[in-house]
C-alpha cells in the first residue's frame, strides 16, 4: 500500500525530536506547554495512545508554534538555486542532486539550479548576496550561516527515526571514578576532532556553558589553552572508533562520542570493556536552510514540494542524497538553537568548522 506521511504526522515526529532537547537555553522554552512535552515523552514510551499525542501536536499547530503550510502557495521567482553539503566526491553527488532538481522543477513549475560547492563559505556568501536561495547543510555550518546571514532552518532530516543523536561520555567499565561530565575535568580525555559535533562541540561546549571550564580570550588559541588548563591531557583521536580504542587501551580515562559509537565500531569483546557514563545531550541532524529574503509564498511552496519526498514514490530521491528517511518541519531555534550556543561558546571554532568542509584545500 502506498505510504504517505501526512503533514500533521511529520510535524509530530519533528516535535518528538525537539522535545528531547533541553529548553533551558533556547527561546522555545516558553512556547511548548509542559503537558505537550509530557504527552510526547509518554507517547514515545508507549504509555499514551496516538490520538492523545496528536492532540498536543494539533494544539501547537493551532497556536502557531509549528507552522505547517496547507498548500496553495506559489513560487514568485524565475529560478531557485539550491546548494548542497560540500562532499569529497562531488561528481558522485551531482547525478543524485539532478534527480532532485528535476523533481522540484516539475512540482514548482519554475527553474531549479543545483550547485555543489567545494566549501561552505561559498554557500554563506551566496546566501548573503542572494545568489543561493536555499541549501542542505550540516548542523554547525547551518548555525554559522544563520548567524551571518539570517537564513532560517525550515526542515530537518529524519535518520533512524530521529532528528538527533546523543553525545555521550564513555569510561572504562572497571573505572568508577567517572560518574558525570564534571568528573572528566582533570582527566586524560580523547575527543574525536576539534569540529566533531558529539565528540567535541557538545561536550566541551557543555563544560563551558555550565561554568566548569573558562576560556580566557576570544580566539582559537584561547580555546586550546582552556583544554591544556582543564585536562591532564587531551587528544583528538580522529574518529569515534579511534577515541574508544584509546580508552580501551588505557591511554585515556574518558572518550567523548555518540551514544551508538561502541555498538557501531567495536567488537562485542571490546564493548563490554567500556560503559556509557552519561548522555550529554542531543546533536541535531542535517537541515534545509532558506535565504532570509525568500518570500513566504515561495518558501511554503518549496517546503511543501520537499515534504513530498517522504512519499514512497519519491523517497528514493531523498534516500540517495544523504540517507535520510524523511524531512520534517522545524525552526532554527527549535532544532539547532541550543547546539548553536555551544559553537558560540567555543571561541574561534566557527572558522574551524567551515574549514573542515573546504574540499578545495
Amino acid at each position: 500500500m502506498k505510504r504517505k506521511i501526512t503533514v500533521s504526522l511529520i510535524a509530530a515526529i519533528a516535535v518528538v525530536g525537539v522535545l528531547t532537547i533541553s529548553f533551558d537555553q533556547v527561546q522555545a522554552q516558553s512556547l511548548v506547554p509542559e503537558w505537550v512535552k509530557n504527552n510526547a515523552a509518554w507517547w514515545a514510551e508507549g504509555s499514551v495512545d496516538d490520538q492523545t499525542f496528536l492532540n498536543g501536536i494539533e494544539f501547537l499547530i493551532e497556536e502557531g508554534v509549528i507552522n505547517v503550510s496547507t498548500g496553495g502557495s506559489s513560487v514568485d521567482v524565475d529560478t531557485i538555486t539550491i546548494g548542497f553539503i560540500p562532499v569529497e566526491k562531488a561528481d558522485e553527488l551531482t547525478p543524485k542532486a539532478q534527480a532532485l532538481e528535476q523533481f522540484l522543477e516539475d512540482k514548482l513549475g519554475t527553474d531549479v539550479e543545483i550547485v555543489v560547492p567545494t566549501n561552505y563559505e561559498t554557500i554563506i556568501e551566496g546566501m548573503r548576496f542572494g545568489h543561493i536561495d536555499a541549501a542542505f547543510m550540516d548542523t554547525g555550518p547551518a548555525w554559522i550561516t544563520h548567524q551571518r546571514t539570517g537564513a532560517e532552518a525550515v526542515l530537518a532530516e529524519l535518520v533512524a527515526g530521529k532528528v538527533n543523536y546523543q553525545a555521550t561520555v564513555w569510561a572504562r567499565a572497571d573505572d568508577a571514578s567517572i560518574q558525570s561530565i564534571e568528573d572528566t575535568i582533570g582527566k586524560k580525555v580523547a575527543f574525536t576532532s576539534i569540529t566533531g559535533s558529539s565528540g567535541f562541540v557538545r561536550p566541551m561546549g557543555t563544560l563551558v556553558t555550565d561554568g566548569l571550564v573558562t576560556i580566557e580570550g576570544d580566539d582559537i588559541v584561547a580555546l586550546e589553552m582552556a583544554l591544556v588548563n582543564n585536562f591532564e591531557s587531551y587528544t583528538f583521536a580522529g574518529g569515534y572508533k579511534a577515541a574508544l580504542e584509546l580508552l580501551i587501551n588505557e591511554n585515556v580515562d574518558v572518550a567523548f562520542g555518540s551514544d551508538i559509537a561502541a555498538q557501531k565500531y567495536l567488537e562485542q569483546e571490546d564493548q563490554v570493556k567500556i560503559r556509557p557514563v552519561t548522555a550529554i545531550g542531543p546533536v541535531p541532524s542535517h537541515v534545509f536552510m532558506v535565504n532570509a529574503e525568500m518570500s513566504e509564498s515561495t518558501k511554503n511552496a518549496l517546503v511543501d514540494a520537499l515534504i513530498e519526498l517522504n512519499y514512497d514514490e519519491n523517497n528514493e530521491i531523498l534516500q540517495n542524497l544523504y540517507g535520510a528517511e524523511a524531512l520534517v518541519p522545524t525552526t532554527t531555534t527549535m532544532h539547532i538553537g541550543e547546539f548553536g550556543t555551544f559553537i558560540d561558546a567555543l571561541t574561534g571554532l566557527d572558522q574551524k568548522i567551515l574549514d573542515k568542509y573546504n574540499k578545495s584545500k
